[in-house]
């Protein structure tokens, strides 16, 4: 067999092989990755390189190899999810780098920081001062997590007291200028609906190359045609005008009626509606 052809044929064996390997070592995002996945990783490659080239040994001998590390992170893996103890020597333990808005300088210099890579990482987390964290940790994959204290965290509508609605992932109901039926029809519209709303826009399916309906019925487009402006959806708006209109109209049946019974009617509802209103307003204008 000509060599080119063996390594050909090595090297779509050796993929094979590692593609069937790598997927039961499972699906762990490279930052999420263990020193010892990481080395693994590595490792496997190289073999497989090896597998692919090395013309001069068995090919079998370094699929040999490739399974024995493969089976061997299996087991560590396994012995991890049985023993917390297994765990914290092989991943080690997070280390608290920040508390009280006090950094840790004897923690700092056991992970091996410098006070600028603290300050660096603070900065992607939006914190520009020590001061401000109540909670730092380094995780045993590397990555810092950060708790502000409770005075600079931003307001949540839990903080205020408003409770709002649980709100579902938008459904992407036209894509590449094609319609998806599917999630249309899990929002419980159909293509009549998706037409006449993209008619208000003044766009046509095939020039939207995004298109996406939340939870209140809304749709967002992206054009191909980035120069085209399309109007912000103005249900939710629109909507709120609506109540207030008939607050308002509540309002004036209980002014000009004569009639006492009717003039309480009026006014009840009216407060009634003022109250839904507030109650709904949070939602409406987000």
């Amino acid at each position: 067999m000509p060599e080119w052809i063996e390594v050909i044929v090595r090297t779509l064996g050796a993929i094979i092989g590692l593609f069937a390997l790598t997927r039961l070592l499972g699906k762990r995002q490279i930052s999420q990755l263990s020193f010892f996945e990481y080395i693994t990783g590595i490792t496997i490659g190289d073999l497989a390189a090896y597998i692919s080239m090395d013309l001069k040994n068995d090919w079998y001998l370094g699929l040999i190899s490739l399974a024995v590390w493969v089976l061997v992170s299996l087991g560590i893996e396994f012995l991890q999810i049985k023993s917390k103890i297994a765990r914290n020597f092989i991943d080690s333990k997070g280390t608290v780098l920040i508390k009280d808005g006090k950094i840790l300088e004897d923690n700092l210099k056991k992970e091996r920081l410098t006070n600028e890579e603290l300050i660096e990482q603070l900065r992607k987390k939006n914190v520009f001062r020590a001061s401000e964290v109540e909670f730092a940790v380094i995780e045993p994959s590397g990555e810092i997590n950060v708790l502000v204290k409770k005075e600079y965290q931003p307001l949540t509508p839990s903080d205020l007291g408003i409770k709002v609605s649980p709100e579902n992932e938008p459904q992407t109901v036209i894509l590449d200028g094609k319609i998806m039926d599917e999630p249309l029809a899990t929002l419980g519209y159909n293509r009549k609906w998706l037409n006449t709303e993209l008619e208000k826009i003044g766009v046509s399916v095939d020039n939207v190359y995004l298109g996406q309906v939340d939870t209140y019925g809304q749709l967002y487009v992206d054009l191909f045609d980035d120069e085209i402006k399309v109007p912000e959806p103005q249900q939710k708006a629109s909507l709120l005008a609506q109540l207030k209109k008939c607050e308002a109209d509540l309002e004036m049946f209980s002014l000009s009626t004569s009639d006492e019974q009717g003039k309480k009617m009026y006014e009840q509802c009216s407060k009634q509606l003022d109250q839904v209103i507030k109650d709904i307003k949070p939602i409406l204008t987000t």
